[in-house]
């Protein structure tokens, strides 16, 4: 394949800005590296094993605005200086994903959404793994694409890709493109409009053909009311909980129907590990995607049972003395906590709290009461959550640490209720992150059941 630049700097060195440094000198181009911020020893081994020259701290401008092409971290956003230097130079600035995708024919499943992509992406490469396919995982998830292209290279990708990557896409095209939802977030990298969001995750059907699928939630408002809007080229598979869909999938009563172009088949949810209205819209656009590449109900059936979630979604931890404590450290807005909570029949004692981005919490209110018998908050300050639950709930605890949160909401619990961490919010007040948040959680969950289970 013939090569558009001789010059390529990647600003960012983690996962996606090594790999592709590697994809860029195994093409023969001149390759710089700089990130603003220390770079993690094992990508700085990485990097100098393979004699491709970068730079920690800072960004050393000559060097960067000398470039042909940038490779840009989906972290940077485009009001940072250089991104607008480099702009009006009129040089290139693209993602790891598109960089990478020059350089294979493997066909590509690419899922986003404002929630739930990690789920239905590890899904769908579970149930193409247990099928039998050479299939990577990559985007959010996985390695490096631009790693695995240059290493690897294998028939097919499943690629969760955030909005942010998928607005330094342009010549990349999905074979399959799932849309699960689309709820506000992010705004600050949006203008605070809405609108241009909505945009950037429509950026994941740019450049399909009519032999493409795309899989899409037709019950998420946003999206249904954008259809009328866009010009789609590919051809659509619905998936619904509401009502049947000609082509597409859909819930009738504990049956999965699903209709495609290759197979109809029907499975009963309720024998799979998933739970959940939200992982039932997961599960079929995860099955459909599997389905258009030829894998046959049995596969996906095997596939579904063996699956395994990933860390911090709906995670079960422990049980102790009949009550089970479920990490949900992902859960960092309202809308994944609406889904988690409502995966839950039993009581449940609701642990939420961190750094608020703006929630309005009022949404939940039904769920709340339906569900929620106690609140124990868990964050640096957690007025805004007390002022709002202090005459909605019984029982509503203020912790300031995860320990104590845990030993709180075991005391509030009885045999067959759930303590569910699902925190609405950021991890950054007390936390590395959510998933520093999650391992502290059930790190905390587990010292308990063994003191427990000893003075027992």
């Amino acid at each position: 394949m013939q090569k558009e630049t001789k010059h390529i700097v990647i600003l960012g060195a983690g996962e996606s800005g090594v790999g592709a440094a590697l994809l860029a000198q195994k093409q023969g181009y001149n390759v710089f590296v700089s990130d603003k911020s220390p770079i993690a020893d094992k990508y700085k081994k990485i990097l100098s094993n393979n004699n491709i020259e970068f730079e920690e701290g800072t960004h050393t401008e000559e060097k960067i605005l000398q470039a042909s092409e940038i490779i840009k971290s989906p972290g940077i956003p485009d009001k940072v200086d250089i991104i607008k230097k480099a702009k009006a130079k009129g040089i290139s600035i693209v993602s790891e994903i598109e960089f990478a995708s020059r350089f294979t024919n493997a066909k590509f499943i690419v899922i986003t959404g404002t929630n739930g992509k990690t789920t239905t992406t590890l899904l769908t490469y579970h149930i193409l793994k247990n099928a039998g396919f050479n299939v990577g995982l990559a985007g959010n998830v996985g390695e490096s694409l631009a790693k695995q292209v240059a290493q690897n290279n294998h028939t097919c990708y499943v690629l969760e890709l955030s909005s942010f990557q998928l607005d330094g896409m342009f010549s990349f095209k999905a074979d399959v493109a799932i849309l699960l939802n689309i709820t506000p977030d992010h705004m600050d990298r949006y203008e605070n409009n809405f609108q241009n969001y909505v945009d950037s995750k429509f950026r994941i059907i740019q450049n399909m053909r009519e032999s493409d699928e795309f899989i899409y939630f037709i019950d998420d408002q946003v999206i249904n009311n954008q259809l009328h809007e866009k010009q789609i080229a590919p051809s659509q598979l619905p998936v619904s909980l509401k009502g049947s869909v000609e082509e597409g999938a859909y819930l009738d009563g504990d049956q999965l129907i699903f209709n495609n172009i290759l197979s109809t088949f029907s499975i009963q949810y309720s024998k799979f590990p998933l739970k959940g209205k939200h992982n039932m819209v997961n599960t079929m656009a995860a099955v459909l995607a599997a389905s258009t590449f030829g894998v046959g109900q049995e596969k996906i059936e095997e596939g579904l049972m063996s699956f395994k979630n990933a860390p911090h979604r709906l995670e079960f931890v422990a049980e102790i003395k009949g009550v089970k404590f479920i990490n949900d450290s992902k859960a960092t807005n309202i809308d994944s906590v609406t889904y988690a909570i409502d995966s839950y029949e039993e009581p449940l004692i609701w642990i939420a709290g961190g750094k608020d981005k703006g929630n309005d919490y009022s949404t939940l209110d039904h769920l709340i009461k339906e569900h929620v018998k106690a609140l124990v908050c868990l964050g640096a300050d957690n007025t805004k959550l007390i002022n709002f639950y202090k005459e909605k709930l019984d029982t509503v605890i203020d912790t300031h640490d995860v320990n104590d949160a845990v030993l709180q909401s075991f005391n509030l619990g009885k045999p067959g209720d759930v303590v569910l961490l699902s925190p609405a919010c950021a991890s950054f007040d007390l936390f590395k992150n959510y998933e520093d948040r999650g391992e502290k959680f059930k790190a905390a969950v587990l010292e308990l059941k063994e003191k427990i289970e000893q003075g027992n």
